[in-house]
């Protein structure tokens, strides 16, 4: 009986990440498909599978590109411009923009891999993303900002510590996110060293 329930836990272990891997990307596909589905049926009689998806992704790029012109940049500004002037669509939508843009901006923030000294006594480290060098604004010159992200889940703290506390880690930033919201049970790659030189030197 023991080694029966072993085996249907196995099961489980084996298959769950993969099921919901497979139902979140379906989730995801058939969602943003539907978006343009209804239309598309509605008014061309069109009903093909994946239709309303790529649409959406073709749209995007073609957003993208525009955005990136010389023609579209004066409108981005404006829009901006008129976004500042309400204070609270000013705060959600700079947060939004400024998250968006630390993982695929230009300036990407979470791409810089820490391993931070948290209690010296005890020696004890956490792991995060240094985000901010130059707290300037703070009157803060010996301390930077670092991110440290929460296991199983998408939220975090954002820490400002002192920077000869700070050490940069040599090691892929998607690995090291993987590492950390996986609360370390996803191990390291074999290939992957690290770098402990402080921030300073």
């Amino acid at each position: 009986m023991k080694k029966i329930v072993y085996y249907f836990f196995q099961g489980i272990l084996l298959t769950a990440p993969l099921g919901i891997t497979i139902y979140i990307i379906y989730y995801s596909f058939t969602f943003i498909d539907n978006l343009l589905k209804g239309i598309l049926l509605d008014y061309f009689g069109i009903d093909i599978p994946g239709l309303g998806l790529l649409i959406i992704i073709l749209i995007l790029i073609l957003i993208g590109l525009i955005g990136q012109s010389i023609i579209g940049k004066p409108f981005i500004n404006l829009f901006n411009r008129l976004i500042h002037k309400v204070p609270l669509l000013k705060v959600i939508y700079s947060a939004l923009n400024d998250l968006f843009s630390a993982f695929v901006g230009k300036e990407k923030k979470f791409n810089n891999p820490v391993l931070v000294m948290v209690d010296p006594n005890s020696k004890m480290e956490r792991l995060g993303f240094l985000t901010e060098k130059d707290l300037k604004r703070l009157n803060e010159t010996d301390k930077v900002a670092v991110y440290f992200p929460f296991s199983y889940s998408f939220a975090g703290e954002l820490y400002i510590v002192p920077s000869n506390q700070v050490k940069s880690v040599d090691i892929n930033p998607a690995e090291v996110m993987k590492f950390i919201i996986s609360a370390g049970v996803s191990g390291w790659d074999i290939n992957q060293t690290t770098n402990k030189k402080s921030l300073n030197k």
